[in-house]
């Protein structure tokens, strides 16, 4: 599946440089595999650069798009954006976590986070218990007689389009409603379109399954 990387107006180097639009003071970017291939995630350099796809609205109707409070259910913590990047720098490049986009296929296939795997909220919310267990077999639990383990399960940081969205919450109380444990997942609440408005990196997936 072809992968493209949205950078505007970014120079490009033979050498490793230090960007002037940073992520923080000490992070300028941070490499990650997605679909085999290495990104760098960081931010736009051009200072001027402004959001102009459907994450620049402000409005949607409510229901179903209504703004969610901070916390999405006990035990889960909430993050931000630099507390995702660091999670991607020791966790996801280590192999200890997984970052999981919450969304259906059609938001999934045209626009993510770097690194991101796709499970969308409707495979565990609707689906039969063969198929919730397979995909939480998946995730790390291991069938035993007396039902799943799941003492080494990933750790899950999860997400959809944003605040007004509803996909990754659902998600998190359905994985919490079969066994997952709290204590393994996060929750990025600003979502895609906090992850846009930062300028940072994201990758097209294929242009041809956008609906």
């Amino acid at each position: 599946m072809k992968v493209i990387i949205i950078l505007s107006f970014l120079v490009i180097s033979l050498f490793s440089q230090d960007l002037k639009v940073k992520i923080t003071k000490q992070i300028s970017q941070i490499p990650v595999k997605h679909l085999g291939q290495t990104v760098d995630i960081k931010r736009i350099q051009d200072p001027y650069h402004v959001l102009s796809d459907d994450y620049t609205k402000t409005s949607r109707a409510c229901p179903p798009f209504c703004v969610h409070p901070m916390k999405v259910a006990d035990g889960v913590k909430t993050i931000a954006e630099v507390e995702l990047v660091n999670y991607i720098k020791n966790y996801v490049n280590k192999g200890k976590g997984l970052i999981v986009d919450a969304r259906l296929p059609s938001w999934y296939n045209v626009e993510t986070i770097p690194s991101a795997i796709n499970i969308p909220y409707n495979l565990v919310t609707e689906s039969d218990k063969a198929t919730v267990e397979s995909i939480l077999e998946l995730l790390g639990a291991k069938k035993t007689n007396s039902g799943l383990d799941f003492s080494n399960v990933k750790e899950l940081i999860v997400f959809c389009n944003g605040l007004w969205d509803d996909q990754s919450s659902r998600l998190i109380k359905g994985l919490l409603k079969n066994g997952y444990p709290a204590d393994k997942i996060v929750w990025y609440r600003d979502g895609f379109q906090g992850w846009k408005l930062l300028g940072l990196t994201t990758v097209i997936m294929d242009v041809k399954e956008v609906k």
